[in-house]
């Protein structure tokens, strides 16, 4: 688990500690940016099967294969059984869903949330649906679940997009839309599952209301601005304090789209050409599809973003997709012609990059072999712009593997005559990929994560901890030790709203304080990047700078 998953593994592991569901805490110190429910489902997990790093992944594992399976259930009753397995292994095997569900972020528990709040307004509307009631409890519980997920977002990517189709498809006027939507129903559903958790929220952090329009340092407000008003709305407008994160490019953003649905991006064209009649129910679900995906890409044109924000519509554009290659036709013989042509150019850059690092040595860690841009690291993927040539000498078993994945993958979208048979080569390939890829993260791991420190820290003589930099620098040291630290200049970023609210702990020093507790007679151990030690030398000297063990480009340091 690297230094990103770790921070909500913990936060999920200190509310099973303390008992306190309510207000998440790092460290000790209020940690009010996100809704709760995932932390919930972790430490459900950890109360069943102990904690370890394992049993935190397992709620985000079932979320993105019950969101295939949904998305599997959509297309098959719009589209027909082709249309909906496609569909659900087109979601199932793109690249995009790969990637953002190797981190403990809760975008696909999200996604599955909205995919399944929008079908069910879809059936709940339907004129030949036997259980109007029964989809509308689902819609309302599944908007109160994005809720409890990831905050307003929810019902703005369901109200938003759901509200559009009613129009397009001529239903949002009508009395009988809302007969079988019953939305106070619904609202009263919401309500029962979401605001409890709100109020107890704001009641536990005040002061209760406080609706300033600025977002500055050094201020505290209670949960109600900082949650409401600084992660909703001051982070929209990009005017969020403090700015621990960075935007894409709005072109970059939309252009990054067609890898994230690789390899199944030239197949989109394809579905331009088919009907969006709402006549019909393949137009009407094509219709909401198309709808769903351009509300939440424009969305996040005018808003701050990540490259994993847009995960919402990967849903809507696999129904797309799958729609289309259930039809078949010119149109997706070319576009899976299109994906074969690219796997051939990345099996010749991977076979490329084996070849000049084949004599290559691959000493230590991959860590030796990383340029560093903390520039960059706001981002989700910051962190692959520190790769260089010599650092895939460490990667050779996970670049041949994956060579051999595109070079099968682009043999069998060519020269496979049926589009059943293409497709299959598709996720042949993908599923090689994938396995490359994970091969290549465990070679990552320590950099990425503190795991080998935590480990030489549990052993050494009992002391306290200083970790250098923010909380996050080296949140899985917290995790795999058991232990909370001493922020040395660590008062930014994540944790800086929370340090100033009543009774925060004071677990945050300077340097001035770090010298004099490193020259006590305490034993005191220090974890740090060793781009670090220069500064620490000049304030302890280097003579007291006792390492312990080092990793991935960090060291665990004691007194004495």
């Amino acid at each position: 688990m690297d230094d990103v998953d770790a921070v909500q593994a913990q936060i999920a592991r200190n509310m099973l500690d303390s008992g306190d569901w309510v207000t998440a805490r790092l460290n000790g110190v209020p940690y009010l940016e996100k809704a709760p429910l995932h932390y919930w489902a972790i430490a459900v997990m950890y109360k069943i099967f102990g904690v370890s790093d394992w049993a935190a992944r397992i709620p985000f594992a079932l979320a993105a294969v019950l969101l295939c399976w949904v998305t599997y259930g959509f297309g098959r009753w719009a589209f027909g059984e082709r249309g909906g397995l496609y569909a659900g292994l087109i979601l199932s095997t793109c690249v995009g869903l790969f990637l953002f569900t190797r981190i403990l972020i809760p975008d696909a528990m999200l996604t599955l949330a909205i995919t399944l709040a929008l079908w069910s307004l879809m059936r709940a509307v339907e004129e030949d649906e036997p259980h109007p009631r029964l989809w509308a409890l689902v819609l309302a519980v599944s908007l109160a679940a994005g809720l409890l997920l990831k905050g307003l977002i929810a019902v703005v990517f369901v109200a938003g997009p759901g509200a559009i189709w009613l129009l397009l498809s001529r239903q949002f006027f009508s009395l009988r839309t809302w007969r079988r939507l019953r939305p106070f129903r619904g609202l009263l559903v919401v309500l029962l599952i979401a605001a409890p958790w709100h109020v107890l929220a704001i009641l536990r952090n005040p002061p209760y209301f406080d609706f300033t329009m600025s977002s500055e340092p050094g201020v505290y407000r209670g949960f109600f601005w900082f949650y409401f008003l600084n992660e909703h709305v001051f982070r929209f407008l990009n005017m969020r304090y403090p700015r621990d994160y960075n935007t894409v490019p709005p072109a970059l953003f939309w252009g990054l789209h067609l890898v994230w649905l690789f390899p199944w991006s030239g197949v989109l064209p394809a579905a331009a050409r088919l009907g969006f009649r709402p006549s019909v129910r393949a137009g009407r679900v094509r219709l909401l599809a198309l709808v769903w995906t351009g509300f939440v890409l424009l969305f996040f044109t005018f808003s701050t973003t990540q490259e994993y924000y847009s995960m919402p519509c990967y849903p809507a554009l696999a129904l797309l997709a799958g729609a289309a290659v259930a039809a078949g036709g010119a149109w997706v013989r070319r576009g899976l012609r299109v994906a074969g042509a690219v796997a051939a150019l990345a099996a010749l850059a991977t076979g490329a990059l084996l070849f000049l690092v084949r004599d290559a040595p691959a000493v230590g860690d991959i860590s030796q072999a990383l340029r560093q841009n903390p520039e960059l690291y706001t981002l989700s993927l910051g962190h692959m712009g520190d790769l260089t040539l010599h650092s895939f000498a460490y990667l050779k078993l996970p670049l041949a593997l994956a060579c051999a994945a595109f070079l099968a993958g682009a043999i069998g979208l060519w020269r496979c005559k049926k589009v059943s048979q293409a497709v299959a080569a598709a996720v042949v390939m993908m599923v090689l990929f994938v396995h490359a890829a994970r091969l290549a993260m465990v070679r990552f791991d320590p950099y990425l994560s503190s795991r080998p420190l935590a480990e030489a820290l549990k052993k050494a003589p009992p002391g306290k901890l200083i970790v250098d930099d923010q909380y996050y620098a080296f949140s899985s040291v917290f995790f795999y030790a058991g232990t909370n630290a001493l922020l040395l200049n660590g008062r930014v970023m994540n944790l800086e709203y929370g340090s100033y609210a009543p009774g925060c702990p004071d677990v945050f020093i300077d340097d001035g304080r770090f010298g004099k507790l490193w020259s006590s007679a305490e034993r005191y151990y220090l974890v740090a990047a060793d781009s670090a030690r220069p500064r620490l030398e000049s304030v302890v000297g280097a003579a007291s700078l006792r390492v312990v063990a080092a990793a991935g480009g960090k060291t665990l340091y004691s007194n004495f």
